[in-house]
């Protein structure tokens, strides 16, 4: 059983859990934060941020995460480094378990973020940071005047090749499919982008470099074929996976499992239960704005709590 109650526990340490936990813990709300195996979220992958405001000249990912999990630890935030294995929303307090140590607390902010989906390379994670990327938004800067190539054939790919335009000398879009998934006017768009060049039935089968990506192999469904293509860049644009298994059945979910919150505000359909960052935000996922609804999701559990009387 759960020693004692906690005021409010924080689910997950990439920049909304750790916002959220500078926010409560300056609240006097002690927060616990159970920051999971893999602390610091999707930024513990990235090289240079440089888009993140107060870095002048820009700042590794991990340092970053660093920085705000010390400035969280020195308002008196306490950190549990597993993983949530339980939880129960369904009576309050509410309950967690991390293995069979089990937590009781008044309200929960989850910030479990969301994984991109990758190909299952072994050059892929091994180029990653390294010319290998999830996110143009986040790296397209990086490859200016470069030849890159996005994977992937759904409105992502499409929004991914468009925006990497701006930057790269010219933009491959690798997709396995003869047709892309992709909404029509999106798709539309590509194909008329004399920039862009459409490579169809065609799966990237390893990436290749020394220090950073050089090439990649590719492999041609419908002809069986296979070469070496001269690439500095590989978006891998099929898909994120919200980190929201252990929340089924426990709150309301989309139909690709992020969580809901209401409008303009961190509530979930639990009354004392919160969501922030890229577990509830499908459309943004960038580290500011994860940030943004950390602190919005812990004066929502502040107020919340304030009115509960606790």
């Amino acid at each position: 059983m759960a020693d004692k109650k906690e005021k409010v526990i924080i689910v997950g340490s990439g920049p909304a859990g750790l916002t959220a936990a500078i926010y409560a813990a300056r609240a006097n709300l002690e927060p616990l934060m159970i920051e999971g195996e893999e602390v610091g979220g999707q930024l513990m992958t990235t090289t240079d941020v440089e888009n993140y405001p107060g870095f002048a000249d820009g700042v590794m990912g991990p340092d970053l995460m660093m920085i705000m999990r010390k400035q969280a630890e020195r308002f008196g935030t306490r950190f549990i480094s597993k993983n949530v294995t339980k939880v129960d929303t369904s009576i309050r307090p509410f309950k967690l378990w991390v293995g069979k140590d089990e937590f009781e607390t008044d309200s929960i902010i989850i910030s479990t973020g969301a994984s991109a989906k990758y190909l299952g390379l072994e050059s892929e994670k091994a180029f990653l940071g390294r010319g290998v990327s999830a996110c143009a938004t986040c790296d397209g800067a990086f490859f200016r005047d470069k030849e890159v190539c996005v994977v992937g054939g759904g409105d992502t790919a499409m929004e991914e090749a468009q925006f990497l335009t701006r930057f790269a000398k010219k933009v491959w879009v690798l997709h396995r499919r003869e047709e892309f998934r992709a909404s029509k006017i999106m798709a539309e768009r590509v194909l008329k982008n004399e920039k862009i060049e459409v490579m169809w039935n065609t799966e990237v089968k390893e990436i290749l470099g020394t220090d950073k990506v050089e090439s990649i192999r590719v492999f041609n469904t419908k002809t069986q074929e296979e070469k070496i293509m001269p690439m500095e860049g590989v978006f891998i644009a099929i898909g994120h996976k919200p980190n929201t298994e252990i929340f089924k059945g426990q709150l309301e979910l989309n139909d690709v499992g992020y969580i809901i919150t209401k409008d303009k505000s961190t509530y979930t359909s639990v009354e004392g239960v919160f969501a922030a960052g890229d577990v509830q935000d499908h459309v943004y996922r960038q580290a500011v704005s994860a940030a943004g609804t950390g602190c919005m999701a812990a004066i929502d559990a502040e107020r919340w709590l304030e009115a509960q009387g606790e």
